[in-house]
């Protein structure tokens, strides 16, 4: 996966909502063209950049709530394209807060399926050349590489 040239194309920072996974397809279909990709694989990028997009919003949720943030790193290498698809904590309240209530409303859970998780990472693995998920209590980020055929 390590490649010998890397250059940052595009890093994009959405409000982790299921709505914003347009702005992301659209934003890996223009940077799969300007690397080169065929629409068949500008289309495989934009199903699994936008089934990660869709996991790490769940996992986000999940993690911290409805404030989590998604965060999209696109880089060109010599072979392809590499994106990072990642929930962020949300930022610690800055001192404006002190006119919030004291108390924080409860969070709604977010129902957690591990066999869709697990089917939804293998159809991310179908699209992309390499798929790493990596999850835990402070990490929500997911690594697509697609790689540039011929």
């Amino acid at each position: 996966m390590r490649t010998t040239s890397r250059k940052v194309l595009a890093e994009l920072k959405l409000v982790a909502q299921p709505e914003m996974i347009s702005t992301a397809k659209r934003t890996a279909t223009a940077l799969g063209s300007l690397v080169g990709f065929s629409l068949e694989d500008i289309d495989e990028l934009n199903i699994a950049v936008a089934q990660a997009c869709d996991s790490a919003i769940v996992a986000g949720r999940e993690a911290w709530g409805d404030d989590a943030t998604l965060k999209l790193t696109f880089w060109s290498t010599d072979r392809g394209l590499e994106v990072e698809v990642q929930a962020v904590q949300p930022r610690a309240v800055q001192p404006k807060a002190a006119q919030l209530p004291a108390a924080r409303p409860a969070v709604p859970a977010v129902v957690r399926d591990e066999a869709f998780e697990r089917m939804a990472h293998e159809m991310i693995r179908c699209f992309v050349d390499d798929f790493r998920p990596a999850l835990g209590p402070h990490r929500v980020r997911f690594k697509l590489v697609k790689y540039l055929l011929g």
